[in-house]
């Protein structure tokens, strides 16, 4: 999926609780009006790319393509040109670099550079990641029998990434004897990863570097590990392998799944009497099982695949419980014996609802967690199966946040561990005891430099759309708040694969907040905040609902006071770079500055060409073009094809030369016809990360920092705040 893990500055991260009335805070100074934006006739002129023109001719409809060239990788007529559109970047940010300095400091002080994570159990072993100041990267390490025990480095990232200009751990799993550690590297962002298994007596790693790996799962005896590989050309998790621990030979294929839209994923159950394969699209699943003592047998399916039929598995006893969706969208939990699992024998034990999402089940040894959603938020639910005690929901205190599973791999654990965060509230990892309800706060994420949550509020608001619909936005603001449109306003959106985007907390969007600014995520249709209906009526033929859920959100914190068209940021990242794209040409008025991160702008182009990663599994999520009805859909909202002769807002986009989700050529491209196009001068900047680095950007977390201060300058400057300082420092 297009989905970016790291959304710069408009992805979210972690304390306080706002439901008491703080004290006032000290009223923000109104912002000076904004200054004009750098005019391009102050710098050298923009790079200007030949134009090669090509007639594509589709569907009964014919476009054009004059940049098709830039898909030339490692040509060095590409390499020059993304440089020069560097070179200009850079040059028209070169005033800001001692704001970008400014900004990097603010941001750096609201980081605990010294930090560890809250340990979670397994087996005889506690685990945690830390973190050193001035280090980029994590130690991964653990403690036997208690937290007072000598402390064992299983990874040291650092180390590792030495003199490698990107470094990322994937994916790790210890062995259940507790010696030998599984683990991912990626050295290029193009998510390749390779497979690793360390010996933690010795320190050392064994044979094994096994290329394209995606995930892994240890058999019960240690010895057995099962991994998942990716196609060479489209990057598919298509294919099962069966490998004995040192062995250098050639592994045992298990399974391959020709079928393009589907993807392998194999896990090993919390109770770790099962390994799971799940085989899945983007509407259809089915599920493999094999006892994980008998690694040597023959894996079994639960229940066949059904067209538009998506369920999920965990074990507990000699059940199975099953999330399926096959008598409502929204799920229902039937349960299955071990022994016959198939359909005819699925027990219901809750029926699907209409307003209820059944998101997740979590199966304990005498206890069931579910994730459910309600009203475009995350509930929990705990379940007791072995003490007749009912349900119990675990309550949460603010208006918009986000609440997510944590570590919990002890299937006989007392507590259900859980990370609960809001837009003002840093990440909080909670345990909320089984039997009692109790919550202890096990780790709350410390932001120094001066932060306190009163200063701030979060709120839960709606617009409507056109048609009707409610669209819910989560807010955050410095308070307190003259609702007359004098702040600047900061509107973030994604809106697809059904992946919600909930209010969580990010310190790197303080010296934002702090300089006035209102910050608003658009919880648009295409997402899942409000269950699958919601993911369905913005995807496929519904996409353009998307993109007006966006702009309606966005006119109604205009009318309401919370900004003004020529102070309003828009940004997004990925699929919501397509958001992005699509909101500047169909409303280039509403906004004075778009940011569009790793944009999926090409989308005609991307999704006629099966032989790319993702395109043929997303035929279900945008449509597919060699179908005239999907075609005419994508050609009504693709970025690419449909920028206008008209004024467009000032933008930065940003892309990765090796991003393998959302490849270069087509922010390049985007931009490329943008300025050929656009009738305004108001600043385009592209910047590529010509160096190693991924989807997310770059991977060392000072090195994020930099980026971010980078991105707060230039939104700043076109603002005409570069000089107004934190209020923090007021």
């Amino acid at each position: 999926m297009r989905i970016l893990r790291f959304f710069a500055l408009a992805l979210l991260s972690c304390a306080g609780n706002t439901s008491r009335t703080p004290p006032p805070a000290a009223a923000l100074p109104a912002p000076p009006p904004p200054s004009p934006a750098t005019p391009a006739t102050t710098l050298r002129q923009p790079p200007i790319a030949r134009v090669e023109h090509k007639v594509i001719t589709q569907a009964g409809d014919i476009r054009t393509d004059d940049y098709a060239w830039l898909r030339n990788r490692g040509s060095s007529e590409v390499e020059d040109y993304l440089k020069a559109e560097n070179a200009y970047t850079d040059e028209a940010m070169a005033p800001t670099r001692p704001l970008q300095e400014t900004l990097y400091r603010e941001l750096l002080s609201h980081v605990q550079e010294t930090d560890v994570s809250a340990p979670w159990r397994k087996g005889r072993f506690w685990y945690y990641a830390r973190v050193e100041q001035g280090k980029q990267y994590p130690f991964y390490c653990r403690k036997q029998g208690n937290l007072d025990a000598p402390e064992q480095i299983m990874l040291d990232q650092n180390a590792m990434a030495e003199g490698k200009p990107f470094f990322a751990i994937g994916r790790w799993s210890v062995s259940d004897d507790g010696r030998y550690l599984a683990y991912l590297t990626d050295e290029t962002g193009f998510r390749q990863y390779v497979l690793h298994v360390r010996d933690l007596d010795t320190g050392k790693d064994g044979p094994e570097a096994i290329p394209r790996v995606t995930s892994l799962a240890w058999a019960a005896d240690g010895r057995t590990l099962f991994y998942v590989t990716e196609d060479a050309t489209t990057k598919r998790p298509d294919t099962l392998w069966r490998h004995l621990r040192g062995a250098t030979g050639t592994d045992a294929r298990v399974s391959h799944e020709a079928d393009e839209r589907f993807t392998y994923e194999v896990e090993r159950t919390r109770s770790g009497a099962y390994l799971l394969l799940g085989v899945g699209s983007h509407t259809t699943s089915e599920v493999l099982y094999l006892d994980a003592r008998a690694p040597l047998s023959s894996w079994r399916t639960i229940a066949p695949r059904i067209a538009e039929q998506e369920y999920s598995v965990d074990h507990r006893g000699d059940r199975f419980y099953i999330r399926v969706n096959d008598t409502g969208r929204t799920f229902r939990m039937v349960t299955a014996p071990v022994r016959s699992p198939g359909r005819n024998g699925w027990h219901e034990e809750i029926p699907a609802r209409p307003e209820v999402m059944l998101e997740n089940i979590d199966a304990f040894a005498d206890h069931l967690v579910l994730a459910e959603r309600r009203g475009g938020l995350r509930h929990l639910r705990i379940l007791d199966l072995g003490h007749g005690r009912g349900s119990r929901e675990v309550e949460f205190p603010e208006p918009t946040y986000a609440v997510l599973p944590d570590r919990n791999e002890d299937f006989r654990a007392p507590a259900y561990r859980f990370a609960y965060e809001s837009m003002v509230t840093p990440k909080s990892i909670y345990d909320v005891d089984f039997l009692t309800g109790a919550r202890t706060l096990k780790k709350r994420l410390e932001i120094p430099g001066g932060f306190d949550p009163a200063n701030y509020r979060t709120d839960y608001l709606h617009a409507r759309a056109s048609d009707g619909t409610e669209i819910p936005i989560s807010l955050v603001y410095r308070a307190p708040l003259a609702k007359d449109g004098s702040r600047p306003l900061f509107v973030y959106g994604y809106g697809s694969y059904g992946y919600p985007i909930d209010a969580s907390f990010s310190s790197n969007r303080l010296p934002l907040l702090d300089r006035g600014l209102v910050w608003a995520i658009a919880h648009v249709r295409g997402g899942g905040e409000l269950g699958k209906p919601w993911h369905d009526a913005g995807r496929m033929q519904n996409k353009p609902n998307t993109f007006t859920d966006f702009i309606a959100a966005t006119e109604w914190l205009q009318a309401s006071g919370y900004g003004r068209k020529e102070r309003t940021v828009a940004a997004g990242g990925s699929a919501g770079g397509l958001l992005m794209g699509a909101v500047a040409n169909l409303r280039p008025d509403l906004f004075r500055i778009i940011l569009a991160y790793v944009p999926f702008v090409d989308v005609l182009n991307t999704m006629s060409d099966a032989s790319l990663p993702l395109t043929v599994g997303e035929y279900e999520e945008w449509g597919n073009p060699a179908k005239p009805a999907e075609y005419a859909v994508m050609r009504t909202y693709s970025p690419y094809d449909n920028v206008k002769s008209q004024a467009y807002p000032t933008m930065l986009v940003r892309t990765s030369y090796n991003d393998s989700q959302v490849m270069y050529w087509e922010p390049a491209k985007w931009v490329a016809r943008l300025r050929a196009t656009k009738t305004d001068h108001n600043l385009l900047l592209l910047k590529t990360k010509l160096d190693p680095a991924g989807h997310g950007g770059a991977s060392g977390r000072y090195d994020r920092l930099r980026d971010d201060a980078f991105d707060q300058a230039f939104v700043l400057t076109q603002l005409g705040l570069a000089s107004q300082s934190s209020s923090a420092e007021r």
